[in-house]
Parts: C-alpha cells; structure tokens; sequence
C-alpha cells in the first residue's frame, strides 16, 4: 500500500521543469512532453493545487506557493489566474505610472517589457507588488518604519498603523529608543513607566492577530540604542521561545560603543525622557551579552548605526533610527520602499561568463519598474504618502548568487568569489543609478534632491534617493527557481514540507547536471546526500566539486561576513545577509562575527547556530522534530515550503 505523507515526493522524481534537470531515477530514460506535462499534473493534484494552470511550466513548489499566497481567487477560494496572468496584471499595474510621462504608447511598451522580465523570470518584485498591483488593494511595497514617540498617544497609533501596513503585506520597523525607561516617572498619571520592552509585546501580540492580507506574516524589526537604560532587558527578551516572535530585534551600536567595547571600558546609560546619566555599564559585558543571547536563539543582530547615517542621503531630514524586518533597508520615519531581484543564475551564458548586456537590461527595467510602483502604489497613511514620495527611495537587489558563482566555476567561500561579488554589484550599482538619472531627466529629480547630500557626492540628478538593497527574497526566489538573496546554497538536495504531510524530494538542478556531466552521478550518492544535504566528507566526489558546491553550513563564519561586506561596498541601502553557524559554534564565534562586521563597514549584521530554536523552518538529516501525533525522526533534510535559505527561522526571511 502506497504512503500518502510521500506521494507527492514520489510523483515529483520524475518531474522536469524549463529550469531544473531530470532527476536521479530517470538519467536514462526519455519522457515525451505530454507524459511530463501529464505527470506534473498529477503531482500538483497530490500537492492540493490541480486547479491551478501553470502555463509558465515553474516547479511544483512555486506553483503551490503561488496558489498560496499570489493568485488570485474568487469567492469560493478558487484560483482565477495563471502564473502567467499574475504577472501580467503586475505589470500592467506598474506601467499605468507611465501613462502620466509618456501616454498610452510609453505605458504599453513599458508594460510589455516589465511582463516579458517577469515571464522569463528575470528579475521579479518584492511580494506585496505581485500580490496587490491590478488589484484594488494596490499596496506593492514591502518595507516601512514608523515612529514611536514616548507618549501612549503616539505608541498606540503606532499599532494601529503598524496593523493597516501588515493587513496589506507589508513589514514594519520600529526604534523604541525614544520611550522612557521602566520605573521611571509618568507624570500625568503619578505612576511609573513600564519600559520599551512591554510596549514592544503589544506590538507583538497585535501582529499575532493580524494576518497580512490573509497571505503573509506578520512581521516586525524593533531597534533600541545601546545606551538606553532598558538594554539588557531588550538584549535578553527572547531567550523565551514564545516572546515577541513576531519580532526581529536590532541592538542600534554607535562606533563610540564599539570602541568602548575593544578598549574594555564603561559607558553611561541615558534616559531620553531627561536626556540625563542614569548610570554606568561595562561595554565589553554588554556585548557578551548580546553575542551570548544571538549565540542562544539569533536574536539580537546589530545595527552600526554610525555606518548606516554615513551612507544616509538626506540627513537634514534627520537621523536614520531603525531599518525593515529583514535590515536591508534603513529609512526615515514614515518612509516607505519597494523591492525587486535580478535572477543572477539567468544571466550567465553556456560559456560560464557573465551576460553584461542581459544584466544592464535586467537592473534598467527593474529601476523603471520600481520607480513606478511609487507613482502607482496605494498608501494606506497620507505621512507614508507624503515621506515616500519626498526621496523616492527604491531597492534593486539580486538573487540567485550563489547558482551564478557555480554556475562560472567559483566557490562562495574563495578571493575569486569576493572580487566577483563586487564586480557584478558594482556593475549593476553604477547601472541602476544612471538608470534613475535619465528617469530624472525625463520624469524630475526626487523632491529633497536639493536639500539632499547626492550633489556633494557627485551626482548631477536622480530620481530615487537610493536605489539599491540585497533583500533576502524568499518566496520569490522560490519561484525563480533559485538561490535566495546572496545566501549560499542550504543543501544540495532535501525534502520539502509541501502541505497536510505531503513531501517533495528537490535536488540542486546545477548539481545533477555536474554529476551526470563528470561521471561520477548514482542513484546511491543522491540518497546519501539527502540524509545531510551537503557533499562535504562524501569521498566519492572530487575535492573540487566539494569546493564548488558548498553550503552554508559548511562556510566558515568569516567568509559569510566577507562576503556581505564586498557586496555592500556597492549597495546604497543594506544588505540582507544570515551568518549562519553550526550547532557547535561558541559564543566567541558570535563575537568575533559582530567586530569583523563592524571592521569591514558592514552596516548590521545577523547570526544565526543551528538547532538554537525549538522550531525552525530548516531541520538536517538525523534530527528530530515533534508533529501532532508523534515524533518522527527526520532521515533527510527538510525544508517547510517556503525557506529559500538564509535564517532558517519562521518569519525572518518572507520579504
């Protein structure tokens, strides 16, 4: 009798999609199209997603991400459109930007171009724009911050500002630094103060409540300065599993605090409410703190906040104070921004060289395509109106970089992949800025350019005051069909946890095709690596290969960091970036992570040690994990359906 829980998997090893390979079992064996496309089908049946037409021909795991979260339904909760017509809706909802510069001619053409990337999944937009534009919901951006005052007035409105972005999949970021600290002074009431970190869970508990449109997370970044004198509190408040895990927590470190930090000496907590001492800590024990707690369950990261403003195009509008739920993207009160990925792994050739002239075409219309998405997008604030609208701040990243340096031949880990990664964010930096110059010239500068510091920095006019960010792209990544964000590789092959039990086998495309390529391609191997996902110890494959095919967990911690430097150094915004750390890494480990990054001008930083959380989204083979009914002990790795890689921790890579 046939397992249910493994028919899916079972359906889905004789599956081949327009971007992976046949799997093992079939290596020689030749299938007609009808009987892939029947097979598919069946596979998407078992899935729960029949009634989807996928006539993009996309991997049964985006197909049932997409029926998840982004197509369309009626009613009755049936699928309406296509991957196909997704995307043309999308672009279609961002080309009406176009109407108002160049009329029906300019809108059409540009409408097309932006399906055409899409289609061929080139570069794809940040979540909300797939899931809202042409739809009168209408809200495409991703990332917000919003103030918080130190008055109930102020913190209140906050959650319910917070709870209208979230309710149209958006994330949201907080500094709580402004709010008095516990027991101090409340005036008006003749009581005392609770403290940032007792606001933060009615922020948390309001997310807990609110799905995102009914289709994504809640999510959150809450900031606190290290001077506030709340900070170990902050520090230590999710050493609970079940605190704030709606929550992603930022430490905001100053250089003054670094250097404290390496000289070993005291610095003074300040109230902000008096702006007063209230006394003095030990800035070494502070950070030990902060690695000890990241070190037990990845929370905090830290924020360089000096880094961050130097870099902060408008700081006569004010200082930079909290960035997105996933850190790449520092903004001001009340701004706003949308997010979109060039697919790196689409633009080599059958050489092993980069396709320079593909990419230049891929990061100018992902500009135009997000510049739009201003013009177009539906705010639920008139203040996030009017601060989006002031700097026209916009994020083209990439994806898909860790296939790309396969793909050339180049481990992650070497000198050749660091030199790189700056050459192709360098290229696609210098690229997208004079892309939203000539939008300047043809549409007009952003509105702060005058008051801004780009003229100081050279730049005669742009449309955006940013316009770059490394997102980590999890869903989307998925759907493309490759690597997430700049993360490494997770695991060579492992199983998914599609739905209700269902599991499907997936196999890195890049790496059965090496395999078959140079001889050394069985059956036996295939399983062998499922059990731990990675080839490292696997004997039977050459060294070299071992060395190409790394995954995370087989790098070490300083090239995770090296490798985000090199691709900040070219990125106007942040980079999304999870240091990843084996089970038996050391809270030194976390340290000296924090100080490389902070030394290499990185402007945050995130760890993660593996099994430091009860519940992941990513579990290695021979681990064990609790379900409803029993306990199973997982033979393979397992990934849930929509980890790309990156922090395998629920809600922290989703944008």
């Amino acid at each position: 009798m046939s397992n249910p829980r493994f028919d899916c998997l079972a359906e889905s090893k004789i599956l081949r999609d327009r971007r992976s390979f046949a799997p093992p079992c079939l290596a020689n064996i030749s299938y007609s199209q009808e009987l892939k496309q029947e097979l598919k089908q069946k596979s998407l049946s078992k899935c729960g997603v029949e009634d989807v037409h996928d006539d993009l021909e996309l991997s049964v795991n985006a197909v049932k991400v997409l029926e998840r979260r982004y197509l369309l339904k009626d009613d009755r909760d049936a699928v309406v459109e296509s991957p196909s017509e997704m995307f043309r809706r999308a672009a279609g909802g961002a080309a009406k930007a176009d109407l108002r510069y160049g009329g029906k001619k300019a809108a059409s053409r540009a409408g097309e171009e932006f399906y055409r990337m899409m289609r061929n999944l080139d570069f794809l937009p940040n979540s909300p724009a797939l899931m809202n534009l042409g739809t009168a919901v209408g809200q495409a951006s991703a990332c917000f911050v919003l103030p918080v005052e130190d008055s109930i007035e102020s913190i209140f409105n906050a959650v319910k500002y917070m709870a209208l972005i979230h309710q149209s999949g958006g994330g949201t970021g907080f500094s709580f630094s402004m709010l008095r600290p516990k027991g101090d002074a409340v005036r008006s009431t003749r009581g005392v103060a609770s403290g940032p970190v007792s606001f933060m869970r009615v922020f948390d508990a309001a997310t807990d409540v609110i799905k995102q449109g009914g289709r994504r997370r809640g999510a959150n970044m809450g900031v606190l300065r290290y001077d506030h004198p709340d900070i170990i509190e902050f520090i230590t408040a999710k050493t609970r599993d079940d605190i704030l895990q709606n929550f992603n927590l930022s430490v905001s470190a100053s250089d003054r605090f670094m250097r404290a930090v390496k000289r070993g000496s005291d610095y003074e907590l300040i109230n902000p409410r008096t702006c007063e001492p209230t006394g003095k800590v030990s800035a070494p024990d502070v950070f030990n703190m902060i690695s000890l707690s990241a070190w037990r369950g990845g929370d905090p990261g830290m924020l360089f906040i000096d880094e961050v403003n130097r870099h902060n195009p408008t700081p006569s509008l004010g200082d930079i104070e909290s960035t997105n739920p996933c850190s790449e993207q520092p903004l001001l009160p009340y701004e706003s921004c949308d997010l979109g990925s060039v697919n790196l792994s689409g633009m080599v050739d059958r050489s092993g060289e980069i396709d320079w002239e593909k990419l230049r075409e891929a990061v100018r219309t992902g500009v135009h395509f997000l510049d739009n998405i201003i013009d177009v997008n539906h705010y639920s604030l008139s203040e996030v109106r009017d601060a989006t609208l002031a700097n026209r701040k916009i994020g083209l990243g990439v994806m898909g970089f860790a296939e790309m340096l396969i793909m050339m031949d180049m481990p992650y880990d070497s000198k050749e992949g660091l030199r790189t990664a700056e050459e192709v964010m360098g290229f696609i930096n210098r690229e997208a800025h004079m892309m939203s110059a000539e939008l300047a010239s043809e549409r007009g500068v952003f509105p702060n350019f005058e008051d801004s510091v780009l003229p100081e920095w050279g730049y005669d006019s742009l449309r955006n005051a940013a316009v770059t960010t490394i997102a980590p792209t999890g869903a989307i990544s998925i759907i493309a069909n490759t690597s997430s964000g700049i993360e490494p590789l997770f695991a060579i092959s492992f199983v998914r946890n599609v739905m209700d039990g269902m599991e499907l086998l997936e196999v890195n495309r890049l790496f059965v095709d090496y395999a078959r390529k140079n001889g050394f391609y069985s059956k036996e191997l295939m399983r062998r690596i499922a059990r731990s996902g990675s080839l490292k110890g696997v004997e039977k494959i050459p060294e070299r290969v071992r060395r190409l095919f790394v995954t995370a967990l087989d790098i070490s911690p300083e090239w995770h960091v090296r490798m985000q430097a090199a691709l900040q150094k070219h990125t106007d915004n942040a980079v999304s970036k999870t240091v990843n750390l084996p089970a038996n890494a050391s809270v030194e480990d976390v340290s000296n992570v924090f100080l490389l990054a902070h030394r290499l001008k990185c402007k945050g930083v995130t760890v993660y040690r593996y099994g430091s959380k009860h519940e992941q989204v990513l579990y290695l083979g021979g681990s064990a994990a609790d379900n409803s009914d029993n306990s199973i002990s997982r033979d393979h790795v397992s990934a849930e359906s929509e980890y790309a890689g990156g922090c395998p921790l629920r809600g922290h890579c989703e944008f």
